[in-house]
């Protein structure tokens, strides 16, 4: 896979001008966005035609969960939006992401999107988890709800960079892992992150797909951010050879 096709670009922006302009900037280096909830309630037909006309792909971010029919309803209608890829919770359950997988299927796109499941947020913690009732390791319950993921039929999984390399050892190398809380070491301020490595760390980890949202669009030079992180996913492949 070329370099910068494993890096996503995170668009939560809140001005729809400001997106355009940045897409504009970023098209000679960045071939994948993501689209987000907060930018796709505000504008999202502008943006995915925009991401559209200028040949990009998306990743429509909207982490489905809600009960079998009405997701599956909405993995359909987003299929149609002429995505490469979206994701449903987990937490969902296995009903859940069989119909989001069967509502993709029904869509009968000529490019099917590709269906992840997102484990734990990056955001979270084993502290957080217990709060919520859920018991053991933060990186036990990724990899739980991995797998619930595989044998539900989903292509790959959202998770952190930390989980990575288990994931792929016990799921197979086929399985793909898109991780977010990237943060490169020129800009590690975790803000609402918590399991956050550097572009590197992850490739390294086994992750098929970064997403890096902040160190790019709040750069005072966008392209040039987007140029130091594919030139660390350089280094990486070179030491691998």
């Amino acid at each position: 896979m070329i370099l910068m096709n494993r890096l996503i670009v995170s668009l939560d922006i809140d001005d729809f001008a400001r997106a355009a302009r940045l897409i504009d900037v970023l098209s000679p280096e960045v071939s994948h966005f993501k689209v987000g909830i907060a930018p796709f309630v505000n504008f999202g037909d502008k943006l995915l035609e925009k991401l559209s006309l200028a040949n990009k792909k998306v990743f429509l971010d909207l982490k489905f969960h809600d009960i079998p029919n009405t997701v599956k309803n909405a993995a359909r209608a987003a299929a149609h939006k002429g995505i490469f890829m979206m994701n449903v919770h987990c937490l969902g359950g296995r009903r859940m992401m069989e119909a989001a997988m069967e509502g993709v299927v029904a869509a009968n796109v000529k490019q099917r999107p590709l269906l992840l499941g997102v484990t734990i947020l990056t955001s979270m913690t084993g502290q957080d988890m217990q709060a919520l009732g859920m018991r053991g390791e933060v990186q036990q319950k990724v990899l739980e709800l991995a797998a619930l993921a595989k044998s539900s039929g989903l292509d790959g999984v959202v998770a952190s960079a930390q989980e990575a390399g288990m994931i792929k050892q016990e799921l197979g190398k086929d399985f793909l892992v898109v991780t977010p809380g990237i943060r490169p070491t020129w800009a590690m301020k975790k803000e609402d992150q918590r399991r956050v490595v550097t572009p590197s760390q992850a490739i390294a980890a086994g992750a098929d797909y970064i997403v890096v949202g902040r160190p790019i669009i709040q750069a005072d030079d966008p392209l040039q951010a987007v140029k130091k992180i594919i030139q660390e996913l350089e280094g990486v492949v070179s030491e691998k050879k």
